[in-house]
């Protein structure tokens, strides 16, 4: 089964399983290079549901949110890394800057986010609630982030060692 869908492909998908009585779980993020912090809130992610979608950012998406210089791995690599995880179950890729016009479309039953998100700036929110839905926020790993690994890199490749 192919996990990497088109977002008109993943809605059939998860109306058909939401009519089984399986609670859709939500996420969404640039994953730009997996690291631990990632594969941890994953891992918990998936523990909200029976099953986790998880929206990726467009490499577009990508540079309006963190500058030209990102993302370092391209939507289609990105994808297919995470799509080699178990705990999640379906990918698509957003091309919008905010991944409200697809939760709206899917509606899932959970809205995931990083602990580093007060609830009330997650997007989504209220619109996930309007449908009976609900927001969980998964602690944040600290000092595990992608922009932490650059600056490593930058600051070894620069120090010479």
């Amino acid at each position: 089964m192919d996990k990497i869908l088109d977002r008109k492909t993943l809605k059939e998908k998860i109306d058909a399983l939401h009519k089984e009585g399986k609670k859709i779980a939500f996420t969404n993020g640039c994953f730009d290079i997996l690291h631990v912090g990632h594969v941890r809130y994953l891992r918990e992610a998936r523990k909200t549901a029976d099953i986790l979608v998880l929206a990726l950012n467009s490499d577009s998406s990508v540079r309006a949110i963190k500058g030209d210089k990102r993302p370092l791995v391209p939507e289609e690599e990105r994808a297919e890394v995470l799509a080699g995880l178990e705990s999640i179950d379906f990918i698509t890729i957003f091309h919008e800057s905010t991944p409200l016009e697809l939760i709206c479309y899917l509606q899932p039953d959970t809205l995931i986010k990083g602990g580093d998100w007060p609830e009330d700036k997650v997007v989504g929110r209220d619109e996930i609630k309007q449908w009976g839905g609900n927001v969980t926020l998964i602690p944040e790993v600290i000092g595990k982030s992608t922009t932490n690994i650059v600056d490593k890199i930058i600051a070894v490749y620069c120090s010479g060692n």
